[in-house]
């Protein structure tokens, strides 16, 4: 039997995950070093300028670490430039991102990964950073989905000197079999191992950050890093074919969409391609000013989950009642990663990072690629800068965990913007209610309904899908498994004998690696 699992979004995040298993690491040992290494084989997705939560299983506690991005601001200081439009092609269609020191949010990276590891960790810091430190030194040959990511975002990166030279470092885009080096990343590392996150937040490392922003128009001050914490919250709660299932609760919004579309689908008694349209529809009507104020407010998640408006909202999906006003179509490109770790005591621990695609803002001998959160489109519905200083920026990022009789039985967790909570809701509705082994589960095609259309991957039962064209929906079909539909990576166990299998999305390279 496997001593534990680790899926992530590249083979070397997994295997550094596992290597912590193997030295007799656990789970969040597993995660942290994961997430480290992710900084150096996954960039620019993520890194120590990014923002993230992991939801820990450790016996009979279930808790969400947020370390998520939060709004800058305490310093008083007037934001000096406005956000920078840059125009990424995705898929042959023009998508515009905004970038710039405006776009850049406090990061929470360096303090959650200290944090986990100190609370529920049991190998020294550093060890956990020592094959992340290896990676960015002696660099990660680029693969073809980081290949790809890297030509999407090159209008990105080529805009600012410091990106440009990391990423397109003999004038041309690192492509596929070239060599990806982070040195400043790598010392940053060997520091946050030795010394936590203070440098990152009160000392030197916060100063050169800060006055980078601060001097490039943008908001960031010394005051926001040095009062950034890592806020401890109670998971949002579903039920659904006899399991419960926990995810990222509010002020996030992925978790409780996801929750409801479980609700939803318990009531109706059917889980097939028509019914999850219908409950995704119902999710993203759902997405109101009013919902979008109230992830702020104590017990919304109560309220939102209440068993009368569920009975509502089921009568309605039942009726296929199609929402006017769709909310927006956030990142084609969702700019995140996720990981789930898994060792043999059934601890487990589901993070997902994100650092959007990458303000441009690299602060020189920093090794931090400054998060770009305060431009995203899906992430600010109400409009840009409008949020207070020091409020968690809201996210669909959700990790997610399955129990059944409180014993873990699947984690998981996706990438993908607005698709990050259809690739959820489906890859749990394969592993409960199809009974589907958990690779499989992964790979099947996926439907997304947004903007009054149902995308739809190859895979999915065509019947449905002609069913609901004639009920009135538009279907866009497509022609192949796209990273359009997010990128899951499961561990399913087994409740009883203990025994684990991985799954990482091939949407995203993703990998499985055994302890």
């Amino acid at each position: 039997m496997s001593e534990g699992a680790v899926a992530a979004g590249h083979p070397l995040t997994a295997e550094a995950g596992a290597r912590m298993l193997r030295e007799g690491g656990n789970a969040v040992d597993a995660a942290v070093a994961a997430v480290a290494a992710s900084f150096a084989t996954e960039s620019p997705l993520t890194g120590l300028g990014a923002g993230g939560f992991m939801l820990v299983h450790e016996g009979g506690e279930n808790v969400l670490l947020d370390f998520f991005v939060e709004t800058p601001g305490r310093g008083g200081v007037e934001r000096g430039e406005e956000l920078l439009p840059v125009s990424v092609i995705f898929d042959e269609t023009p998508q515009i991102f905004n970038v710039g020191a405006a776009s850049c949010g406090v990061p929470g990276t360096p303090a959650g990964l200290v944090e986990a590891a100190r609370r529920f960790g049991s190998m020294p810091l550093s060890a956990l950073l020592a094959p992340a430190v290896e990676l960015a030194r002696e660099g990660v040959r680029v693969n073809a989905q980081q290949a790809y990511i890297h030509s999407l975002l090159e209008p990105i990166t080529d805009a600012f000197e410091e990106t440009r030279h990391l990423y397109s470092p003999g004038g041309r885009i690192l492509g596929e079999g070239d060599v990806f080096r982070f040195a400043e990343l790598a010392d940053a590392l060997e520091l946050l191992g030795a010394e936590g996150s203070e440098p990152f937040y009160r000392g030197d490392v916060a100063e050169r950050l800060s006055d980078w922003v601060l001097e490039r128009g943008g908001t960031v001050s010394r005051e926001d890093l040095a009062s950034y914490e890592v806020v401890d919250r109670a998971p949002v709660r579903a039920r659904f074919a006899g399991r419960e299932v926990l995810s990222n609760p509010p002020p996030s919004s992925g978790g409780i969409l996801i929750a409801l579309c479980l609700e939803l689908l318990e009531r109706l008694g059917e889980a097939g391609v028509e019914e999850l349209v219908a409950v995704m529809a119902e999710a993203q009507a759902a997405r109101t000013v009013e919902f979008h104020s109230g992830l702020y407010e104590p017990g919304f998640d109560g309220r939102f989950l209440a068993a009368e408006r569920l009975d509502e909202a089921a009568a309605a999906a039942k009726a296929r009642r199609r929402p006017g006003g769709a909310a927006g179509p956030g990142d084609a490109l969702g700019s995140t990663t996720h990981i789930t770790a898994v060792d043999a005591e059934g601890r487990c621990a589901a993070v997902t990072c994100s650092n959007g695609t990458g303000s441009g803002m690299l602060p020189p001998g920093t090794g931090v690629h400054v998060n770009s959160m305060l431009g995203e489109h899906d992430l600010n519905p109400l409009g840009f800068h409008l949020l207070p200083a020091g409020r968690r920026v809201t996210s669909m990022m959700a990790p997610t965990l399955v129990l059944n009789g409180g014993e873990l039985e699947a984690a998981l967790g996706s990438g993908g913007s607005n698709r990050i909570r259809s690739a959820i809701l489906q890859t749990v509705v394969h592993l409960l209610a199809d009974r589907m082994p958990v690779q499989p589960a992964v790979d099947a095609g996926r439907v997304h309904f947004e903007q009054d259309v149902v995308q739809a991957e190859p895979g999915v039962d065509a019947g449905a899908l002609e069913r609901l064209e004639r009920a009135g929906y538009r279907v866009a079909r497509w022609g192949r498994l796209n990273l359009y539909f997010g990128g899951v990576h499961a561990i399913a166990r087994d409740p009883i004998g203990g025994g684990l299998a991985g799954a990482g999305d091939p949407r995203r390279g993703g990998a499985v690696a055994l302890a």
